[in-house]
């Protein structure tokens, strides 16, 4: 019957009970070490991902997926644009809208905004902005009545409420002196939004699109805003999308507008993920430790397994085995453990923040009060076969060591 010998070896000084203490204890720091890095791997790049993704929406809930323009210059046809992007693939709405930078005022406040005309009847289509009004609603934005909602934070900035007066002022043209004469025009506060995000809450303004092209003196808005079913996909969408009209319109996606934000948190997810498999590095460096003493407390058994008929070859065979099974048994247990943890962190962050009365994420401090997690199958796979190929890096020069005993060396004074 054919019996893989060395494997069969490598176990039995896996779960033999005659190590010393020592080595013992080394074998299930190791083990413990190995689950420890790989659990918190999982479970703090699953946070990080929640953090990215609730992000994501909070920044998309008032900026749609892409967006056309025609470089500045208004689009006076977009009824007939939107029209003729109706069935394009993932489409789920599109919307037109103008941004203004201005200056706003209530003496004796003053704050920079940006001023959006929309169009109340189809915003619903590309933002979640109705889901996120503290106060009034989007359908307060009559043509012709110069209403305006703000942000939370720069309707307090401005020290103004609902019914309150604002004056906004923006750039006008030049005049024959070159000099540049401002536009002022009263607004009544309609509304208050918060959609969490301070890009948004302290700067944004929204007004009825009739009433900022008034204000501008244009005959359109500057651009198109679509929302596409997946996000994920929506720069491509968005470029087919536009490919149905003519030429002349430029398409901008949402990881060109937030390219920064991405970018950061791609880094940093980069560098905590090197940063905790450094636990992962320093249990297979134990592994290494814990190897080496074998080898030497069991030099006897090798020249005896030689004399026996066993290659060097089943030798090195023989203690990857012993490795492998105290770095795979740890990534194991490590991926049961960081699951268990990041599908519940939910539970988990609010019975610790009772328990020992503090908050992770101060909701006085920060807009994200919670902890979301999101589990992706991919870190949890790449996480798990970085594991076993350290484990298995670990064990390459302990075995080599063991491979190049002499059993003559080895037997001369037993």
């Amino acid at each position: 019957m054919f019996q893989p010998v060395p494997v069969f070896v490598g176990l039995r000084y896996s779960l033999a009970r005659e190590h010393s203490f020592f080595v013992s204890f080394i074998t299930w720091v190791s083990l413990g070490g190995v689950a420890l890095g790989v659990a918190a791997l999982i479970t703090v790049l699953s946070v990080m991902n929640g953090l990215e993704a609730e992000l994501r929406t909070r920044l998309l809930s008032l900026t749609a997926h892409a967006t056309l323009n025609a470089g500045g210059a208004p689009i006076a046809d977009w009824q007939n644009r939107i029209r003729e992007l109706a069935g394009s693939p993932g489409l789920l709405g599109a919307a037109p809208f103008l941004d203004t930078d201005a200056m706003m005022s209530r003496p004796p406040s003053m704050s920079g905004a940006i001023v959006r005309g929309i169009d109340p009847t189809l915003e619903s289509q590309v933002s979640s902005i109705a889901d996120s009004m503290r106060e009034g609603k989007l359908s307060d934005l009559v043509p012709g009545t110069n209403r305006i909602i703000l942000g939370q934070m720069l309707a307090y900035q401005l020290q103004v409420g609902v019914g309150d007066s604002v004056t906004v002022m923006i750039p006008g043209n030049a005049g024959k002196t070159d000099a540049i004469v401002p536009r002022l025009q009263d607004f009544t506060v309609a509304g208050v939004f918060e959609v969490g995000l301070q890009e948004h809450d302290s700067v944004l303004a929204l007004v009825n699109l009739t009433d900022a092209e008034a204000f501008r003196g244009l005959d359109g808005p500057s651009g198109i805003r679509l929302k596409f079913s997946d996000v994920l996909q929506a720069p491509e969408l968005a470029r087919s999308a536009a490919a149905r009209l003519a030429p002349g319109l430029q398409v901008r996606d949402w990881t060109q507008d937030n390219e920064a934000y991405f970018r950061a948190i791609r880094i940093e997810k980069t560098m905590m993920g090197l940063i905790l498999m450094l636990i992962v590095a320093v249990a297979v460096f134990n592994i290494v430790a814990t190897l080496i003493m074998v080898v030497n407390d069991k030099r006897t058994d090798i020249a005896i397994l030689r004399t026996l008929g066993l290659s060097p070859r089943g030798v090195l065979a023989v203690f990857i085995t012993q490795g492998l099974l105290i770095g795979w048994v740890g990534a194991v247990l490590g991926v049961g453990l960081g699951l268990s943890l990041a599908l519940n962190v939910d539970v988990i962050v609010p019975f610790l923040e009772q328990t020992f009365a503090f908050h992770f994420m101060d909701p006085d401090v920060y807009y994200i009060s919670g902890l979301p997690s999101e589990v992706h199958p991919g870190d949890v796979i790449r996480i798990g076969m970085a594991a076993l190929l350290l484990t298995l890096l670990a064990t390459v020069y302990p075995a080599r060591q063991a491979a190049r005993t002499q059993p003559a060396e080895a037997l001369r004074y037993e």
